[in-house]
């Protein structure tokens, strides 16, 4: 359990790092500091692409694009149930952003994750191909 919150820890922290509603992130301080801190502008894009291509390699190839609209559609699903029972209400853009970065980092948590569940679920292990 503690590896599958730590994948999706890192899936929010990514997005929330790379855009959130608060003055703390990527974009706008890539935006603010492009001319005075170019070269750490890139550092720090390169850094977050990096991990974007792991997470949405592993996703990829783990559940796919169809499970990882399946994983979204059950977020949206839930979401829209939460909204319907006046749980949460969606006209803060803030919180929806925050919501929508928590959506999203559950797709990639879930793909990544996908082997730690399906062995849970099923019993059974994943072995993946392996180039000699």
């Amino acid at each position: 359990m503690a590896a599958l919150l730590l994948r999706w820890l890192v899936a929010f922290l990514l997005l929330a790092l790379t855009y959130n509603p608060t003055p703390w992130n990527y974009v706008r301080w890539a935006i603010s500091g492009w001319d005075s801190q170019t070269p750490m502008v890139v550092l720090a894009g390169l850094l977050l692409f990096t991990g974007y291509a792991i997470y949405l390699r592993a996703t990829l190839r783990s559940i796919g694009p169809f499970g990882m609209a399946l994983v979204a559609a059950l977020v949206g699903a839930l979401l829209w149930v939460l909204v319907d029972w006046n749980v949460i209400r969606l006209d803060d853009p803030g919180l929806n952003t925050w919501i929508g970065l928590l959506a999203l980092s559950l797709v990639l948590g879930v793909g990544l994750g996908w082997s730690i569940i399906r062995r849970k679920l099923s019993g059974q292990a994943d072995i993946d191909d392996v180039d000699d």
